[in-house]
């Protein structure tokens, strides 16, 4: 499927700049599972400094909304394993009702906020999501 594709293309670049890089990227892991179900079997309390979502299944029909990735009690667990005062969950999609529906629920969670502009525009990570994906140079784009 394109997703174990897109997997395994992250898996690889890990382990090219690791190679590049003696030392470094030693933290750094892609993992493709059922977060709904599993993600308590990964992780420690307070053990991630940072969470990606890049172009979730945004799930159009409203009986699946539940099976969202973003969620008033997923936010809740991604909030215990990220680390207080650091830890950051980054979304990106190119579904306008999503990413309203990310905002909706990322704000309504006393443990997130958005970053400011000046915070992204400074952020390599938001960089990166626009810029080093396929579906992000479409968004940036659009």
């Amino acid at each position: 499927t394109s997703k174990s594709k897109v997997t395994e293309y992250v898996r690889l670049r890990i382990m090219a700049h690791r190679k590049e890089n003696k030392g470094q990227y030693e933290n750094c892991s892609v993992l493709r599972s059922n977060t709904m179900k599993f993600m308590p079997n990964f992780f420690h309390k307070a053990s991630l400094e940072k969470i990606f979502f890049c172009f979730p299944d945004p799930h159009f029909k409203k009986k699946n909304h539940p099976r969202r990735i973003v969620s008033e009690r997923l936010l809740s667990e991604y909030a215990y394993f990220l680390k207080p005062g650091i830890g950051k969950l980054y979304c990106i999609t190119d579904v306008e009702d999503l990413h309203n529906w990310h905002l909706k629920h990322c704000g309504a969670n006393p443990m997130f906020r958005a970053l400011s502009e000046e915070e992204m525009d400074n952020d390599p990570c938001v960089k990166a999501m626009y810029c080093e994906t396929e579906e992000g140079k479409k968004v940036e784009r659009a």
